[in-house]
C-alpha cells in the first residue's frame, strides 16, 4: 500500500437541533402507534419552525395516537420548555395532516414485498470499538456529552441545540491524530465567550476526545461566530430526514438518499440500511475484512432483492464475490426476514433518531450485534 494522508471530517448534532426535533418527533409517532399496532404503516414527516410544528404524512393502522401530545412530550423532554429557548412545548401550536396510505403500495407490501424501490448501504471498519468512522463516533460522543453537561447542570447556560465536527487525519488509511475539533454550544445571552470555551473543552471535548491524538497542533474550535445565542427552531426550520449523513457514517461511504425516521419497517429505506449496517459490522467482527460495504437493492412490491454486493476495499481475507455468496447464503434479505430478524416491529425508533443510527453498543439493539461472525468465520474458512 502506498503511502497515504488526508484529512476526514464529520459531524454530528444534538438533541435540541431542529432539524433532529423533526427527526424524534416522527419516530415518537411511530413507536407510538407500535406499541398499539405492530403492524401499523407509518410514513411520518414534521416540519419545525418558530412556535409552530406540522406533521403530515400516511398512516395505516389500528391504533389512535393523540399526535399533538406526542409532540409536546417529546419537545418538553428535548429541554424546550421556555420560548427564550427558542421553543416552548406547552403553546406552540401542532397541525397534523395525515391521510391513508396509498392501496397501490399496500398491495405490494401486504405479500411481504418492499414499500419502495431503492439502494440501500451498509458499512464497518476496525478502527473504532463499535465498528465505526472514529470521525462520526467522536463528533457522536461530544454532541452526547454536551447534552449530557446541560441536562446534568455542570453549566448553567447551556440551551438545547448544538453542533460537534471533528477532523481526523489519516495515515496509509489509520486514524493518527486530530487535526480540528469544533463544538457549537446554544447558550443564554450573557455568559462570556471565553467561559464557554474553557468549559467546553474542559468538559466536552477532553472528555470525550483519545489523549494521545490530541496535542497542541489540534485546533480547537469553540463557538467559532464568538456567539451562539439565538438556536432551535427560532434560528433554523428543521425538517425530518435531513440529517441523513450524520443518521449513518459521517459521510464515509456511500448513502442511498433514503432517511430512517417516521418510516416504518416495511419501507427499506429503513429496515434494509440497518441489516447492511448487520452484515457489515459482522464481517469486520469475524476478521475477514478491516472495512467493508454492502449494498442491497429493491423493487416496490418485490420480497427479493434485486440484487446484493460486497467491497472490501482491498482489505478481506477472501474474494469479494466469494464473500458476497456466503453472506447472501447466511442473511435472509426480503423485508419481512429483515423485520423478523431485527425485531423492527418493537418501539424503539425514537432512541436513535439523535446521535446516530449506527455505532449505538449503548442500546440494546439488534442490528448492532455481532452474533454472525462465527458462522462468517466457518463459511469462509478462516
Amino acid at each position: 500500500m502506498k503511502d497515504e494522508h488526508y484529512l476526514f471530517t464529520s459531524e454530528s448534532v444534538t438533541e435540541g437541533h431542529p432539524d433532529k426535533m423533526a427527526d424524534q418527533i416522527s419516530d415518537a409517532v411511530l413507536d407510538a402507534l407500535l406499541e398499539q399496532d405492530e403492524n401499523s404503516r407509518v410514513a411520518c414527516e414534521t416540519l419545525i419552525t418558530t412556535g409552530l410544528v406540522i406533521v403530515a404524512g400516511e398512516v395505516t393502522t389500528t391504533g389512535y395516537v393523540d399526535i399533538p401530545a406526542v409532540v409536546r412530550e417529546t419537545i418538553q423532554d428535548i429541554g424546550y420548555t421556555r420560548a427564550k429557548f427558542g421553543f416552548d412545548s406547552e403553546v406552540s401550536g401542532v397541525l397534523t395532516g395525515i391521510q391513508e396510505q396509498s392501496p397501490d403500495i399496500a398491495m405490494g407490501v401486504d405479500i411481504g414485498g418492499a414499500g419502495d424501490q431503492g439502494m440501500m448501504f451498509g458499512y464497518a471498519v476496525n478502527e473504532t470499538p463499535e465498528l465505526m468512522p472514529m470521525p462520526i463516533m467522536l463528533a457522536h460522543k461530544m454532541a452526547r456529552r454536551l447534552s449530557e453537561v446541560r441536562r446534568l447542570g455542570e453549566v448553567d447556560y447551556l440551551r438545547p441545540d448544538g453542533k460537534t465536527q471533528v477532523t481526523v487525519a489519516y495515515n496509509n488509511g489509520k486514524p493518527v491524530h486530530l487535526n480540528k475539533i469544533v463544538v457549537s454550544a446554544h447558550h443564554r445571552p450573557d455568559v462570556d465567550h471565553e467561559r464557554i470555551r474553557s468549559d467546553m473543552i474542559d468538559l466536552v471535548v477532553q472528555k470525550i476526545c483519545p489523549k494521545d491524538m490530541v496535542d497542541d497542533e489540534t485546533d480547537i474550535l469553540v463557538n467559532p461566530t464568538g456567539s451562539f445565542e439565538r438556536g432551535g427552531p427560532l434560528a433554523d426550520t428543521g425538517l425530518t430526514g435531513r440529517k441523513i449523513i450524520v443518521d449513518t457514517y459521517g459521510g464515509v461511504g456511500r448513502h442511498g438518499g433514503g432517511c430512517f425516521s417516521g418510516k416504518d419497517a416495511t419501507k427499506v429505506d429503513r429496515s434494509a440500511s440497518y441489516m447492511m449496517r448487520y452484515v457489515a459490522k459482522n464481517i469486520v467482527a469475524a476478521g475477514l475484512a478491516e472495512r467493508v460495504e454492502t449494498q442491497v437493492a429493491y423493487a416496490i412490491g418485490h420480497a427479493e432483492p434485486m440484487g446484493f454486493w460486497v467491497d472490501t476495499f482491498g482489505t478481506g481475507k477472501i474474494a469479494d464475490e466469494a464473500l458476497a455468496d456466503i453472506c447472501t447464503k447466511l442473511f435472509k434479505l426480503t423485508p419481512r426476514d429483515i423485520i423478523d430478524k431485527l425485531q423492527l416491529r418493537t418501539p424503539q425508533f425514537r432512541q436513535v433518531a439523535a446521535y446516530g443510527h449506527f455505532g449505538r453498543t449503548d442500546l440494546p439493539v439488534l442490528w448492532e450485534q455481532t452474533d454472525m461472525a462465527d458462522k462468517l468465520r466457518q463459511e469462509a474458512g478462516v
